[in-house]
C-alpha cells in the first residue's frame, strides 16, 4: 500500500513538473511581450534575431533549448538561458506546491500565483514596473482563495490592508522614491490571499532578501544603488507560502516561553 501511494505521488509529482514547464514557456512569453505591448495570442513565437517563426518542435519546454544546444535553428543566434531557467524554476515551484498542499485548492491557487511572481519579477527586474494586469491576477486569485476559506474571512480581509496601507504611506512620504505604486498594489494583492500573519512575514523576508541581495550585486557586480523591490518582494510571498506558517507558530511559541 505504501509504495502504491509513493509511485501516486511521483507521477503526480511528475505531472505537475511537465505541466509547471509548459506554463513556464508561455511565462517567457508574457515577460517578453507585456512591457512591448504587443499581444499575447496572435503573433506566433519567433527568433528575436532574424525573425524565423517557431514550429512546435522548437517550442518543447527545456528539451528544444538543450536539443539546439541554445541557439536558433536557422541563424545560430543564442537564446536567452532566461527561457530553460523560466521554465524550470515554474516546474520546481509546482512541485513544490503540490508536495506542501496535496490536490487541494490552495496548491492550485499557489502553482498559479507562483507563475504570476517570475513574471513580475524578471519584468520589474529588467524595466523597474509592475504591469496592473500582473497585480490584478494575483487579486483574482486572493478573491478565489477567500472564496473557499470565507470562515476566516477577517485574516485575509486585514492582510489586504495590513501592509499596503503603512507602503502607501512610505510611498506618498518619499514621493515614490523608495519604491513605487506596483510594489503597494502587489503586496495589497497578496495580503488577501496570505492573511496578515503571513503577508507581514513575506514583507520582513523579502526587505531582508533584498538588503543582503542587492549589496551583494553593487560590490561584486557593479549594480546602481536603487533596486526593483518587485523581485525580492516575490521572494518573500513564496518563502511565506513554504515555510511562514510553522515560523510564525515557531516565532509566537518563542514569544510565549521567554
Amino acid at each position: 500500500m505504501i509504495a502504491s501511494e509513493t509511485g501516486i505521488m511521483i507521477v503526480l509529482g511528475v505531472w505537475f513538473f511537465l505541466f509547471g514547464i509548459v506554463i513556464g514557456s508561455f511565462l517567457n512569453v508574457c515577460i517578453y511581450r507585456l512591457p512591448a505591448g504587443e499581444s499575447l495570442s496572435k503573433e506566433r513565437s519567433h527568433c528575436q534575431k532574424c525573425g524565423y517563426t517557431l514550429s512546435w518542435y522548437d517550442l518543447v519546454p527545456l528539451f528544444s533549448y538543450l536539443f539546439l544546444r541554445g541557439r536558433c535553428r536557422k541563424c545560430g543566434e543564442h537564446i536567452s538561458i532566461q527561457y530553460p531557467i523560466v521554465e524550470a524554476l515554474n516546474g520546481v515551484l509546482y512541485v513544490l506546491m503540490f508536495y506542501l498542499y496535496g490536490w487541494s485548492i490552495d496548491s492550485v491557487i499557489y502553482c498559479m500565483l507562483a507563475s504570476a511572481l517570475i513574471v513580475l519579477s524578471v519584468i520589474d527586474f529588467r524595466t523597474q514596473e509592475i504591469f496592473l494586469a500582473n497585480n490584478g491576477f494575483i487579486l483574482a486569485l486572493g478573491l478565489i482563495h477567500l472564496g473557499f476559506h470565507l470562515g476566516d474571512w477577517v485574516t485575509y480581509v486585514i492582510g489586504l490592508i495590513a501592509v499596503s496601507i503603512p507602503l502607501a504611506l512610505i510611498v506618498i512620504a518619499t514621493n515614490e522614491g523608495a519604491m513605487g505604486w506596483g510594489d503597494v498594489f502587489l503586496m495589497g494583492a497578496a495580503g488577501l490571499l496570505l492573511g496578515w500573519k503571513l503577508i507581514l512575514f513575506a514583507l520582513v523576508a523579502g526587505c531582508v532578501l533584498g538588503s543582503i541581495i542587492h549589496i551583494i550585486r553593487m560590490k561584486f557586480f557593479g549594480a546602481e544603488r536603487q533596486l526593483a523591490m518587485g523581485p525580492y518582494l516575490s521572494m518573500g510571498i513564496l518563502l511565506a507560502i513554504i515555510c511562514g506558517t510553522q515560523f510564525v507558530d515557531w516565532y509566537i511559541s518563542f514569544l510565549h516561553s521567554a
